[in-house]
Parts: C-alpha cells; sequence; structure tokens
C-alpha cells in the first residue's frame, strides 16, 4: 500500500464523515465520498473542495484502497451487505456506534459484542476489520486542525492496525493501539458516557487523552 492510500468515506455526507474527509484531504490523502445516492455525493464532494470526488457507495468502496464506515448503526448492517464483495481484500475501518434512541447516553452494546465484531463476521475473513474514530468529537474535526483527543484503534491484524493508526495520527492527537476486535467494545461504549458528560458539563464534544506515552513521531 502507498504511503497516502485512497479512502472511500460511507457516510461521508455525515458530521463525522465530513469531518474526517476535511482532514485527511487536509493532508493530501486522496478521499472520495460514498452515500446510497451517487448525486448527493458528487454534490457534497463538490462542496468540500480539496478534489474530493463523489459516488454510491459501491462504487466507492470499489474505487479506494481503505473503506471507512461512518454511517449510523441502524444503517451498518445494510451498507455492510451492500459493500460486502467490493471491499474483499481491503481494510474496513468501523466508526459505527450501537446508540439506541432514545437512550443514548446509556452503554446498550449488541449481543454481538460490538458493531465492528458484527461488520468482521458480516464481511467475512477475506477483509480486515478495523475499528476506530467512535470518540472523536465531529465539532473538533470541523474546527480545523488535529482534534484535541486520543483515537483509539482496535484489530485482528496488527499491520492493519499500523494502517489505521497513521491514518487517525492526520486528524487527532494521537492514534493509540488498543490491541483486538473484541475490545471495541470499550470505545463504543464510551462514546454513550462521552454524549452524557457532553450533556452534564454542557461542553459540545469531550474526548478522551492516554496518557504516560510519547508523541506520535509524526508530531
Amino acid at each position: 500500500m502507498s504511503a497516502k492510500p485512497s479512502i472511500a468515506i460511507l457516510g461521508g455526507t455525515g458530521d463525522l464523515g465530513s469531518g474526517l474527509a476535511k482532514r485527511w484531504l487536509a493532508a493530501g490523502y486522496s478521499v472520495v465520498i460514498g452515500s446510497r445516492s451517487a448525486e448527493k455525493a458528487q454534490a457534497f464532494a463538490k462542496e468540500l473542495g480539496g478534489g474530493a470526488r463523489g459516488d454510491d457507495n459501491v462504487s466507492a468502496a470499489k474505487s479506494a484502497d481503505i473503506v471507512v464506515l461512518a454511517v449510523p448503526f441502524g444503517s451498518h448492517d445494510a451498507t455492510l451487505r451492500e459493500v460486502k464483495d467490493a471491499v474483499q481484500g481491503k481494510i474496513v475501518v468501523d466508526a459505527a456506534v450501537p446508540l439506541v434512541p432514545p437512550k443514548v447516553s446509556v452503554v446498550q452494546l449488541p449481543p454481538e459484542g460490538s458493531a465492528a465484531q458484527i461488520a468482521q463476521t458480516l464481511l467475512g475473513e477475506g477483509v480486515k476489520v478495523v475499528s476506530a474514530f467512535h470518540n472523536v468529537g465531529a465539532t473538533k474535526l470541523h474546527a480545523g486542525g488535529r482534534a484535541d483527543c486520543d483515537v483509539l484503534v482496535f484489530g485482528n491484524d496488527k499491520e492493519s492496525r499500523d494502517v489505521v493508526i497513521g491514518l487517525a495520527n492526520e486528524v487527532a492527537s494521537a492514534g493509540i493501539d488498543g490491541g483486538v476486535l473484541a475490545n471495541s467494545a470499550a470505545a463504543e461504549a464510551l462514546t454513550s458516557v462521552l454524549i452524557g458528560i457532553n450533556r452534564r458539563y454542557k461542553v459540545p464534544g469531550a474526548g478522551i487523552r492516554i496518557t504516560g506515552l510519547s508523541p506520535p513521531a509524526s508530531q
């Protein structure tokens, strides 16, 4: 894989997806916005600028080296099934959080353990699922520069984790290796905790920092 892999962001028209797109475009990555509607994705990509392209989810996934899933949990399974064939042999970064309205500040993990584990089961062993970006407030990404928080990165394949840690270093304070995919449950659950903190402390996007580590070499 090249030093600057191309990235497809499915759900790229949403707050998180578009925030990630802005940061990666600014860092020199090729980004394609994926949506159920190619026309919507293309119009949104034009608004983003920076060389962003737009296409339907399947075409976007086919065209990129890395596919990022930034869709609501309610669309998670359907989107995975839609792009399953297109993502074989690739890294799929799952940023979905199993929030269950209306009590989104209460942890409600699925019986399978986590959204990431659902993704790996649905996509099969031909796909390297990596879980990341659950705890990054979209407002931080849209504010410009790196978000002042760390990103926990999980996956069963260390090489794929390292690739995504590199992407996280471009958008936040640091990408942190959180271990195997099953551990993603911790970050997915933490999102509900952070939503509650945002509400109680009236802040736009509480995040996390892992202390005691050296900063990434790129910073």
